[in-house]
């Protein structure tokens, strides 16, 4: 897939084709078992590689899968395919630029690269087969005695970057990690286990940031979820932990081996450019079943340092969402778009049958927010925008709902209580008070009081507001199996087009008023 500023996407391309199996193929650790009718398995570790030359390489394996259970990276495959990446979203050849050692090359479908007669082709394979923290990448996949593989070991997805001094630190699954003092080309220090981080069998992607920091970006848990990220200042002690996509979005197909979940996560591997907005921009799976982007800016940081005042109308192009956490989907997307009046603003439409648009404004920490903000809903008969409040972990303590009945209301405990009727294309302007040590909250709309409220569960302060155009999900849990055996009903099929715009939000934090002093426990 292309695109021109890595937000809107062309439709997938194939870049390397389903590839035969000979019949008659076997494997030495799969007695018995003989390929018959079979295609190999893509097995992806490292997917692109820019030359000296500026020559864009696109990489790929082709493995053999017998039986279930047995492996595509165990080391007798087929081989690595490789192909130029050319302009206007053209390809070169397809070549093998590394067969096993058990593949009988008489029998491959596509040529070796040396055949090529584009010398600066062959150049640029050859120094990917000349660096060793390429060819590190690759341990798996290739032969584990490959004399091209410096660290000879089962360990996986390997990623890296530099230090100041030129060692290199390396990351593989499980958060294994040691450090290389010659460019990769040895790794005589041990690998272990990198202290205090929280990792099971999934990924961990690492690399130094625009603004000379580093940052991991990993699952900091037993499950592959959430997908968090840590940075660092000398790119050896990683002294936070915040959250990239913590979202789950529903599985729609059941499979083998779909953990839930965020995972597999890569970046863009030094020398590969850097992007014009000089972001970490990280890819991942969800589920093994829709591919994500997200875009860190960068510094990363995790505190509002001034309350929202957000006028879209009056931002500058492409900075509306500088403070901004979005979540988009292709069939829910949230963006800044055009509002029926003319002006720009917040616009999040949904037509996903399982998942929402969701976009989120970190304000500085406060237990007494008043949040000011203008919604334009297109139709009252479907769909909903959920407005929630919460403190700096997501914990909500207040809910308001635009609903698909036409009803503005607030969540109440397990219940929901009705605020006003709302109409389709009106504009409303909601001002909630919120006081966090009385639990409690007022709502005005278009300048009209409608009561006051107790939140549905207690929080010490806010630190966020959510937009969010479904209910909330509480699925998984760590006690979920790990296999879902089922698809979804209609998973394929899509929902009717919501369609909301925010037009503003501004928030502030009034000044206390001193009570009385205590002069005791509290009780009842």
């Amino acid at each position: 897939m292309t695109s021109k500023d890595g937000h809107t996407w062309a439709n997938p391309m194939v870049v390397f084709p389903p590839y035969k199996i000979p019949d008659g193929v076997t494997k030495d650790n799969r007695p018995g078992k003989v390929a018959k009718d079979l295609y190999a398995v893509m097995h992806q570790r490292v997917g692109f590689f820019v030359s000296k030359k500026n020559r864009l390489l696109t990489l790929g394996y082709y493995g053999i899968v017998l039986e279930p259970h047995d492996d595509p990276n165990d080391g007798r495959g087929i081989g690595r395919v490789v192909r130029e990446v050319l302009p206007n979203g053209k390809y070169g050849p397809i070549y093998f630029l590394r067969n096993n050692a058990s593949w009988d090359k008489s029998k491959s479908t596509y040529p070796f690269y040396t055949t090529s007669k584009d010398k600066g082709f062959v150049a640029a394979c050859e120094e990917i087969l000349a660096n060793p923290l390429m060819m590190q990448q690759m341990v798996e996949e290739q032969d584990r005695n490959d004399p091209l593989i410096p660290l000879k070991k089962d360990y996986k997805a390997f990623s890296y970057y530099h230090l100041p001094d030129n060692r290199v630190v390396g990351l593989w699954k499980h958060a294994l990690t040691t450090i290389s003092p010659d460019g990769g080309k040895t790794w005589p220090n041990p690998v272990i286990r990198a202290p205090h981080f929280v990792n099971s069998n999934a990924k961990i992607w690492g690399q130094r940031t625009t603004d000379g920091r580093y940052a991991t970006v990993y699952n900091p848990s037993e499950f592959r979820w959430p997908l968090a990220i840590s940075t660092s200042a000398n790119g050896l002690d990683y002294t936070d932990l915040w959250l990239v996509h913590g979202e789950i979005s529903p599985m729609r197909y059941g499979g083998a081996y779909k953990s839930y979940g965020p995972q597999y996560v890569r970046g863009i591997q030094e020398g590969d450019g850097i992007p014009p907005d000089k972001n970490l921009w990280v890819t991942y799976s969800m589920n093994k079943e829709d591919i994500w982007l997200a875009s860190v800016p960068v510094p990363v940081r995790a505190k509002a340092e001034s309350h929202a005042n957000d006028v879209f109308a009056q931002l500058p192009a492409g900075q509306e969402l500088a403070n901004w956490n979005t979540y988009s989907l292709v069939q829910a997307p949230v963006s800044i778009g055009a509002l029926p009046d003319g002006t720009k603003g917040l616009v999040f439409k949904d037509s996903d049958k399982f998942d929402y648009a969701k976009a989120e404004r970190v304000i500085p920490e406060a237990k007494k927010v008043v949040a000011e903000f203008s919604v334009v809903p297109a139709q009252n008969d479907k769909g909903l925008l959920q407005i929630e409040f919460q403190d700096g972990k997501g914990t909500p303590a207040v809910q308001l709902t635009f609903d698909a009945e036409g009803n503005f209301r607030h969540k109440a405990g397990s219940r929901f209580k009705n605020i006003t009727k709302y109409q389709a294309g009106q504009q409303y302007d909601v001002r909630v008070a919120l006081d966090a040590d009385s639990r409690s909250f007022t709502v005005a709309v278009n300048g009209k009081p409608t009561g006051t409220y107790i939140f549905f569960a207690p929080v010490a302060s806010f630190e966020r507001i959510m937009f969010r155009t479904g209910e909330a999900r509480h699925f998984p849990t760590p006690d979920t199996p790990a296999d879902q055996e089922y698809d979804l009903p209609k998973a394929g099929d899509s929902d009717p087009l919501a369609v909301f715009y925010l037009k503003s939000l501004k928030t502030s934090a009034p000044e206390s008023t001193p009570g009385p002093a205590a002069t005791g426990p509290s009780g009842l």
